[in-house]
């Protein structure tokens, strides 16, 4: 089924990135509990999945997420990196009427015979505030650096061709079509779901957890939203370069690393939280890699994405990432 969002000028206006670390902590549950997933997040998988065994609301969670996702557990962030807490403070405040709706829709019981927000809110901010500490915050950092990259990435995009040409290359299963955005196949006269952006506009959600797929809420409250598959998970998960000590003797341990990480396009302020040095530092040693011809820099504005050359991927003694471990998106499965 082709889910259909319908824009105003008002929304079109409004179209915004941000990242959501609860929507990550779902998705990442959802692949645990063995509802989902790519296999390019198997290493995580081995890793997290005996962190679960000690989780009391378990039946709770798997009851909620094992068949269509309810749209309570994504509310859309009000910034663009949210804090975990504040997201769960807007879970804790679903309306009661929504929240009933969701939950008997994917329970399959009636509205009314649903328990009270008051008596499942609070237990399910508490679990998924646990499982995000177990299973996400480890990783969080390297998580945020390949989110907040990708949105760069795509800032560029939409000043270089508007916001059409952000939707044209966001996702093969998206497509702008006559001033409506189709998600999921070619539109029939039977087979639409259409979603208002009404005047809240749209969220745009790099995620990494419903890598390769595509995910759209279908029951906005206001903004609508999309969660498409961030550029770089398909390396996400792979052990780091092996340590070079000769080249690290010669180049030094932190440019190395700087060298490592630029298997794909990145901010000096992402390689800074990536490889926990200053932003001033990150810089000195950029402009002297860049010096030797082993980064190149494209700037747009202020913005300015460093990207090793072929010359350092050969120094490095390996395959260059950026072909290697990037599965082309798959057709999504099951939109919410």
């Amino acid at each position: 089924m082709a889910v259909e969002i319908r824009f105003t000028a008002a929304s079109v206006a409004k179209v915004r990135f941000a990242v959501s670390p609860l929507g990550e902590t779902v998705l990442a549950l959802r692949i645990l509990l063995g509802t989902g997933g790519h296999a390019v997040h198997q290493p995580w998988v081995r890793q997290a999945r005996p962190l679960l065994a000690g989780e009391s609301e378990l039946p709770l969670l798997r009851a909620l997420i094992a068949g269509p996702l309810p749209s309570f557990l994504f509310p859309v962030p009000g910034q663009r990196l949210p804090s975990m807490a504040a997201e769960l403070d807007l879970l804790r405040a679903t309306e009661e009427d929504f929240f009933r709706h969701e939950y008997g829709a994917v329970l399959s019981m009636p509205a009314e015979n649903t328990p009270e927000p008051a008596a499942v809110l609070p237990r399910l901010a508490e679990a998924l505030h646990r499982c995000y500490e177990l299973l996400i915050a480890p990783h969080w950092g390297r998580m945020c650096a390949v989110l907040e990259a990708d949105i760069g990435r795509r800032a560029l995009i939409v000043v270089d061709g508007g916001v059409q040409a952000l939707f044209a290359e966001l996702h093969r299963d998206i497509a702008w079509d006559g001033g409506q955005l189709v998600v999921h196949g070619r539109r029939t006269p039977h087979s639409v779901y259409t979603v208002d952006a009404g005047g809240h506009g749209l969220v745009l959600l790099p995620s990494v957890f419903n890598w390769p797929n595509v995910g759209v809420d279908k029951s906005p409250v206001a903004a609508a939203s999309i969660r498409y598959p961030a550029t770089g998970v398909g390396l996400l998960w792979e052990p780091p370069p092996p340590a070079l000590s000769g080249l690290a003797a010669v180049l030094g341990h932190t440019r190395t690393q700087i060298l490592a990480a630029l298997a794909e396009p990145l901010t000096t302020a992402v390689l800074a939280t990536r490889l926990g040095v200053t932003p001033s530092a990150v810089s000195q040693h950029l402009g002297a890699l860049r010096g030797a011809g082993l980064v190149s820099t494209q700037r747009k504005g202020r913005t300015a994405l460093h990207l090793r050359t072929e010359r350092a991927t050969h120094l490095l003694g390996i395959t260059d990432p950026g072909q290697q471990g990037q599965a082309s998106p798959g057709r999504p499965r099951s939109p919410r």
